[in-house]
């Protein structure tokens, strides 16, 4: 492989990501958390689109939403760790220049399709508990389709920019990516032009449109807990404050290291690389391993229907 740190070029046919820098020398023992975090993934996810499926009585709306949730879950895990793993296991640091494009393009979607269905979730937690009598006919079947292509068109178009504006920097300083996956910034920063439309346009993302859905999200839990608060059972109380406490966590889980990653780019100069790396790595992997857990093993339903699977004569 030859060196590319001085090499001029427009557009590099490949780059090369660097893993957790600092931290090569612990790639393996590293590997070992991310690759048993993967297969969490993969079989929570796997396991709720199939009991939902299976099980009728599951075909309403809350689960719907958690089995686009799953999906989307799986795509990210998927589009980062296979190539993480390669570059820990077999130094396999190579990636070409569309891939690296279409990396960006998927995690970034994706992750924005994620904090969309949050919002979506937590809607459809404030119609149940806030005014559980007109849920069915708020949240009817069309309504979901809709509220879920909703979603994706977002996603899909606000983040189509960042892909076709990575295309169109000149990288001639180096083609070394000190990330272990294709983040956006990560990326443009590599260029010898000025960034500031990439830069501007991922900033307005964070501030306006997933600004936008922590409000709504916040807004919904808030009347979610005062509607909590006034039921007229302790146990009552108990119950559903214990259900939506650990969504909370999930939520938190997923927005706190991606708002600590946004920050670092910009501010965060005197953080150490690698501990900002693995902070990026755990946001695209410890959601997607939690939320099957929180979501569908602790939700009465899908656990009694995962006992009735096991313990199936």
């Amino acid at each position: 492989m030859s060196d590319s740190n001085t090499t001029d070029f427009t557009n590099p046919s490949t780059f090369i990501l660097l893993g957790v820098p600092g931290l090569e020398a612990a790639h393996v023992w590293i590997s070992i958390p991310f690759c048993a975090m993967y297969v969490i993934v993969i079989l929570g996810n796997f396991t709720i689109l199939f009991i939902v499926n299976m099980e009728l009585s599951l075909h309403v709306p809350m689960y719907d939403f958690l089995c686009m949730l799953a999906v989307t879950d799986l795509v990210i895990s998927t589009s980062v760790v296979p190539k993480m793993l390669s570059i820990f296991w077999f130094n396999s640091r190579e990636i070409d220049f569309s891939a690296c494009l279409t990396q960006m393009y998927v995690i970034h979607c994706f992750t924005l399709m994620e904090s969309g269905i949050f919002v979506a979730m937590a809607f459809d937690r404030f119609v149940a508990i806030c005014d559980p009598l007109r849920h069915s006919s708020i949240l009817t079947n069309p309504m979901v389709g809709k509220i879920g292509l909703a979603v994706v068109l977002r996603s899909s178009i606000l983040v189509l920019p960042y892909p076709f504006l990575a295309r169109r920097w000149p990288y001639c300083r180096t083609n070394i990516i000190h990330h272990s996956y294709c983040e956006h910034m990560a990326m443009v920063k590599l260029a010898c032009a000025d960034i500031r439309i990439s830069s501007y346009y991922s900033l307005s993302m964070a501030l306006l449109v997933t600004g936008l859905d922590v409000f709504f999200i916040a807004v919904s839990y808030t009347q979610i807990l005062r509607a909590i608060f006034s039921l007229p059972t302790k146990d009552a109380r108990l119950k559903t404050l214990g259900t939506c406490s650990s969504h909370l966590f999930v939520i938190l889980a997923f927005y706190i290291p991606g708002l600590f990653s946004f920050i670092t780019h910009r501010f965060g100069h005197n953080v150490p690389l690698h501990f900002h790396i693995l902070m990026a790595n755990e946001y695209l992997l410890v959601p997607p391993m939690l939320n099957p857990i929180i979501y569908g093993v602790r939700t009465k339903q899908i656990r009694d229907r995962l006992l009735r699977l096991f313990t199936y004569k």
